[in-house]
């Protein structure tokens, strides 16, 4: 049976810089034989978290049911039933995009959190789903995990998706050109990485 790997992309661009990233680190993860599929988040409906609570309030290991109507529940069904997830998105005024963090307060369905209790805990602790995580900025990319919270915001989604990280991507200096591709190094760096991923 193939390794499924989904990606969920917060690029507000398709075949942009984070796109080819995380298309680049799928490669890598189908030349070890897995079965892709890319989640771009601009494609799917996905409301805002309206705080409700009603999701964490039910205890067990199954993520909590949220009460709004949209496109989640499909996506995180996708997202469960994969062996491993590639989170990506641009930073954007030092963080995440604003559609990748609509996705990731969506995660509370994740925690149990009942009234009265003052911290939330993770429904399942276990962490055996892969990731990687990519993230693309104008800045060189050393500074990525320095000056931004970028890199903190998609290791707390992938914790809440039950996934440990086995590598990250950062790609600097995407804002230097209208539609910045990755430079050949870059490719090779995120395929490779992919690798990990099986």
């Amino acid at each position: 049976m193939s390794t499924k790997v989904v990606a969920v992309v917060g690029s507000y661009q398709k075949g942009g810089t984070t796109d080819n990233a995380v298309e680049a680190v799928l490669q890598g993860a189908r030349e070890m034989g897995a079965k892709t599929h890319t989640i771009y988040l601009t494609d799917h409906h996905i409301q805002f978290c309206t705080n409700c609570r009603e999701c964490s309030q039910t205890p067990g290991t199954a993520r909590g049911k949220c009460p709004l109507k949209d496109d989640m529940d499909s996506i995180l069904s996708e997202i469960e039933a994969a062996d491993a997830v590639v989170l990506g998105s641009p930073v954007n005024y030092g963080n995440v995009t604003a559609i990748f963090r609509q996705f990731m307060e969506r995660l509370t369905v994740f925690s149990y959190w009942p009234w009265g209790r003052g911290l939330a805990t993770l429904r399942n602790a276990k962490r055996t789903r892969k990731t990687v995580l990519v993230a693309s900025s104008s800045m060189p990319e050393f500074l990525i995990p320095w000056l931004t919270n970028a890199p903190t915001a998609l290791r707390t989604a992938a914790k809440q998706l039950g996934a440990h990280s086995v590598g990250s991507v950062f790609v600097g200096q995407s804002g230097s050109q209208p539609r910045c591709q990755l430079s050949d190094g870059d490719r090779e760096r995120a395929r490779l990485i992919g690798m990990k991923l099986i």
